[in-house]
């Protein structure tokens, strides 16, 4: 018999929210960590990205949070991201309509002054990034004292991103008898530093290994000369195919993201949008919007859509460029393939990315199978400027200079002449270094006459 959210008592105005968001089964992730949490004890659950991480806190949180009347968040939830800020606060939003809770979100960017005001009402159940949350707390704006419940999400990128002294920071204004509930996708060195440092032996649960490719998702490589053949494939499968309709791209920065995007804004007029960290927080979260809305084909972005961000029935994820981290492939194609649907991946590979990929192949312990590059598509030779060898004088270490010959030569005789640095220089000084101080005084006397 499948086991059902009423299974685990929940409330009954939040199971009706699910029931509206036609969710009655747990996911395995959700199943395994919902009475862990509920016990009280320390959690650290490790899985994959799209597997229902957000609701695996959010449900036992929910069951045993109370209404606090001094107005204090006696529950924090720290995530890496602006738009996991939005996101998760959202979904909290939808689960909590029926409920008192008092919701905030808030990350960096926007007015620290205007955020304050948001805490005029009480807050009982706060979302946001370390460095905001810390801001507001050190301003007292907020006080983390009545923290029962610490939720950090996405742990590892949180890490990743540097945010370490942060969240040490407020873990130091936080009570020490408090539940610590940690999800990361992957268990990395610094993960389990943090882990012994400041926190009480968590249960751990872990829903696949590090690294295991979500077995939902089809995998497939093209072999390309350079970035603008890459472009003309692109174009190629976009064109050639209708099951490209619900598109992710990936590049590798920000200046490579908007250069694609104005030669696909060219091919693909208002088809297509760009994310990255240069962007207005406003623009991305209309761009996102449109992109679920399905009122844009495809959305060119880095990193920053990497993690977590749940956009409902992505066709493809594309890496235009294979990631430096290995890692961050399985983080960028779990953007497909979600709530237990099929996805497809693709990646473009160059010769200089060939060895990148191996190290991608050797985590998942998975070979991504290679497809014939299309006859139809042109392959253009200019590279970008990435791509241009570095030029490097020859033998630049080696040069034998040899008297009066060759470059390097003595001069004549008359063009040998002594710099003595200009007339100041040359004639000495009318005061001597040593008397100096007594001319001054002098100059002084004289002027008081």
């Amino acid at each position: 018999m499948k086991t059902t959210f009423a299974d685990f008592d929940l409330p009954i105005k939040v199971l009706d929210v699910l029931a509206d968001m036609n969710h009655f089964e747990p996911t395995p992730i959700q199943e395994k960590s919902i009475g862990p949490i509920l016990s009280g004890r320390d959690v650290m659950g490790i899985a994959q990205t799209g597997t229902g991480k957000t609701l695996a806190y959010l449900l036992p949180m929910l069951k045993t949070w109370k209404y606090n009347k001094s107005g204090n968040p006696t529950v924090l939830i720290l995530v890496p991201t602006r738009e996991l800020v939005v996101q998760v606060t959202g979904i909290l939003e939808n689960l909590t309509q029926n409920l008192t809770a008092r919701v905030i979100g808030i990350y960096g960017g926007k007015n620290i002054n205007t955020q304050k005001l948001l805490f005029n009402n009480g807050c009982d159940i706060l979302v946001g990034t370390p460095g905001r949350v810390m801001d507001l707390a050190i301003d007292n704006a907020i006080s983390l004292k009545e923290v029962q419940k610490l939720i950090i999400d996405e742990f590892d990128e949180m890490l990743n991103l540097g945010f370490r002294p942060q969240l040490t920071h407020i873990f130091e204004m936080m009570r020490e008898k408090r539940q610590n509930i940690l999800f990361s996708a992957t268990m990395t060195e610094a993960v389990d530093e943090m882990l012994d440092q400041y926190f009480s032996g968590p249960i751990e649960i872990s829903l696949a290994k590090s690294g295991t490719p979500l077995e939902k998702i089809q995998q497939t490589a093209f072999k390309v000369e350079n970035f603008n053949t890459k472009i003309n494939l692109l174009e190629y499968l976009l064109k050639s195919s209708e099951d490209f309709s619900k598109v992710l791209i990936f590049c590798n920065n920000k200046k490579h993201a908007d250069y694609l995007f104005t030669k696909i804004d060219e091919l693909f007029p208002g088809e297509f949008d760009v994310i990255h960290s240069n962007k207005s927080q406003n623009y991305r979260l209309r761009a996102m919007k449109n992109f679920e809305n399905e009122e844009l084909r495809g959305i060119i972005t880095t990193d920053v859509m990497a993690r977590g961000l749940d956009i409902s029935d992505i066709t493809h994820v594309i890496n235009f460029e294979v990631p430096e981290v290995p890692e961050q492939y399985i983080h960028r194609i779990g953007r497909t393939g979600r709530a237990d649907k099929d996805g497809k991946a693709v990646v473009f590979v160059t010769k200089k990315e060939e060895a990148q990929l191996l190290d991608i192949e050797v985590l998942m312990d998975k070979e991504i199978i290679l497809t014939k590059f299309p006859d139809g598509v042109k392959i253009n030779p200019v590279k970008i400027a990435s791509e241009k060898d570095e030029v490097k004088m020859k033998n630049a270490n080696t040069v034998k200079i040899e008297p009066g010959g060759g470059a390097f030569h003595d001069k004549k005789d008359k063009n040998k002449k002594i710099n003595l640095g200009g007339p100041t220089k040359r004639n000495p000084p009318k005061t001597k270094p040593g008397n100096r101080a007594q001319a001054k005084a002098k100059s002084i006397a004289k002027r008081k006459k």
